[in-house]
């Protein structure tokens, strides 16, 4: 969302701490031994794991925002740290290059297109709200993720876990306070990124089988490059810049030389996107989308931190309410989660599963 918060905050990117060892379309290698359900806990803690790398990328887009740059430029840059991160993750894999091979082009030219709506919809509202308010809008996004598991993809989705996600949902309410004004062009921005990202993730569970997680990326970072280059070329020099504090001013503003002194919040964002990415992007390939979709919920407290250390905006009590809610519901599954597979353990060799 990272938006949702990684939810939709630039997710899909490669990252050097998780092999990319899934099957890839090259026939000649090994498809994958472990189902989506076997392995619930790495998947969860790779969603924790990229949940807060992810929230380094929010902190670091709002404030390359508030000091004047474009998104597009922002978006340029953060491509080229990402293909390289992408590079060497494929380079040390046991695919090596040959996982850039497939024959999913279509699948990988609509998912790109999904990522990148996704993103430029989330930032633009990121740069017009409190990090905590954009941040808890597109924690919709998860939910999504869940009820399109269950209708789309057919996963399991028990009344307790039901149960979870409407708690979930509950403390994004209780964050977005619509009673006092959030509901704005801004976070119908993120609302429509949450969607998108969403609807990015049942792209990237259909296309598990054959493509792997460095591949996904790839492919991403190269829709990235390709369309914020050309927005560089169209109007880089400024010419359709938008009035200060209108909707699209973000995007639209001219390029300009970053001096030193901000160059380490494009490193942050390149490399936090770079290894958050590939984090949810195994997670969503090797686990349930319904059980990895709470615990995205981390960017949420990762949010009300960056807040209060880097923007100074303190939490009040409404915001802790939501903060309790949120983390209870990914706590809580989490919990259901292990008891029911003790319980699997145990049926399965009688028959009874």
């Amino acid at each position: 969302m990272c938006g949702a918060s990684g939810s939709v905050r630039g997710t899909d990117v490669a990252s050097g701490t998780v092999s990319p060892s899934g099957p890839v379309s090259d026939p000649g290698m090994s498809a994958p031994t472990t189902t989506p359900a076997a392995r619930p806990t790495s998947g969860i803690l790779l969603a924790l794991g990229g949940g807060v790398v992810l929230s380094m990328n929010d902190l670091a887009i709002k404030a390359l925002a508030e000091t004047g740059y474009a998104l597009h430029q922002v978006i340029l840059i953060r491509a080229l740290i990402g293909m390289a991160l992408v590079l060497l993750v494929m380079a040390f894999s046991p695919g090596g290059f040959r996982q850039l091979k497939t024959r999913r082009r279509g699948a990988h030219l609509l998912r790109v297109s999904i990522v990148m709506c996704s993103n430029l919809t989330y930032f633009v509202g990121l740069s017009l709200m409190p990090l905590a308010d954009a941040v808890a809008t597109a924690f919709v996004a998860p939910l999504i993720v869940t009820t399109m598991s269950a209708v789309f993809l057919h996963e399991k989705v028990g009344p307790r876990r039901w149960a979870a996600v409407a708690v979930g949902m509950a403390g994004v309410i209780v964050m977005t306070r619509p009673g006092a004004g959030v509901i704005q062009p801004a976070a119908i921005l993120v609302l429509i990124s949450a969607f998108c990202y969403a609807s990015s993730h049942m792209l990237t569970r259909h296309m598990r089988e054959t493509e792997s997680a460095a591949t996904l990326s790839f492919y991403v970072q190269v829709g990235f490059l390709i369309v914020s280059g050309g927005m560089g070329l169209w109007f880089g020099d400024g010419h359709l810049a938008q009035a200060p504090g209108s909707t699209w001013e973000f995007l639209f503003r001219p390029w300009v030389m970053p001096p030193v002194g901000d160059w380490w919040a494009f490193l942050a964002t390149g490399l936090a996107v770079g290894l958050g990415g590939l984090m949810m992007s195994q997670a969503y390939r090797t686990t349930e989308a319904a059980l990895v979709a709470p615990f995205e919920y981390i960017g949420m407290p990762m949010a009300i931190f960056w807040g209060v250390l880097v923007f100074g905006t303190w939490p009040d009590a409404t915001a802790w309410a939501g903060i309790a809610l949120i983390c209870g519901a990914g706590l809580y599954t989490l919990w259901r989660e292990t008891v029911r597979r003790k319980v699997q353990d145990v049926a399965a060799p009688s028959g009874d599963l």
